[in-house]
């Protein structure tokens, strides 16, 4: 039985995501903390995430958890969602601040007035369901097709500076990477939480993870 601490620093959708987690039937324990010392003896992490990039830097500053986070990054099983995946890169053009460097690259604003094939302005931000094109195996997408449907929120997306940590893209305006991975952490724009069946799938498959992935 492992402990799967969610981390709380006030700004993410914690109480869906617990949930969720809960409800794929996992003897795990399932707890959101924002104490260093339960991210300390957790055995996988859960980085949810929304709002805006700045304010979530200066909460989880506040609050002491920066350090926690890296600390547990280096070495569980991790899970970024949101802007928990934005919060793992050098920095955003979200306030000009910078994130925590644990993935090389930056998070970027989708540009505006851009039409699609039809000729209508796409919409800022991407909001609803969208696919997932599966670029690199890995274990949480284990029994998911490529091409499901999963919920998306968000103005920014993130830039890896290499390619080969991006597993999947999607398409909307220009295509941006919707899921990324390195080692033992895996992250993705999306929200697996309101994610339907699919979603839930990811969720039992990051629980049944050990944290290994060569890439």
């Amino acid at each position: 039985m492992a402990l799967v601490v969610v981390v709380d620093y006030g700004m993410g959708n914690l109480r869906s995501v617990e949930k969720a987690l809960g409800h794929v039937g996992t003897s795990d324990v399932i707890k959101v903390s924002g104490d260093p010392a339960d991210i300390a003896k957790a055995d996988k992490i859960v980085f949810p995430g929304q709002g805006a990039m700045p304010d979530c830097m200066r909460e989880l500053e506040s609050r002491k958890l920066i350090e926690p986070i890296r600390i547990a990054s280096a070495k569980k099983p991790f899970l970024g969602i949101c802007i928990g995946l934005q919060l793992l890169f050098e920095c955003s053009a979200e306030g000009g601040v910078d994130g925590l460097g644990l993935i090389s690259g930056e998070v970027r604003k989708f540009a505006p007035n851009k039409l699609d094939e039809g000729g209508s302005k796409f919409k800022v931000p991407h909001m609803g369901w969208n696919t997932v094109d599966i670029c690199h195996p890995h274990p949480i997408f284990e029994g998911i097709d490529s091409d499901e449907y999963f919920y998306f929120v968000h103005s920014y997306f993130v830039e890896p500076l290499k390619s080969q940590v991006v597993i999947g893209k999607t398409a909307y305006i220009n295509g941006f990477a919707s899921a990324v991975a390195s080692k033992n952490i895996v992250a993705v724009q999306f929200h697996p939480e309101k994610s339907q069946q699919s979603g839930l799938r990811m969720l039992s498959n990051f629980l049944s993870w050990n944290g290994h992935w060569s890439g």
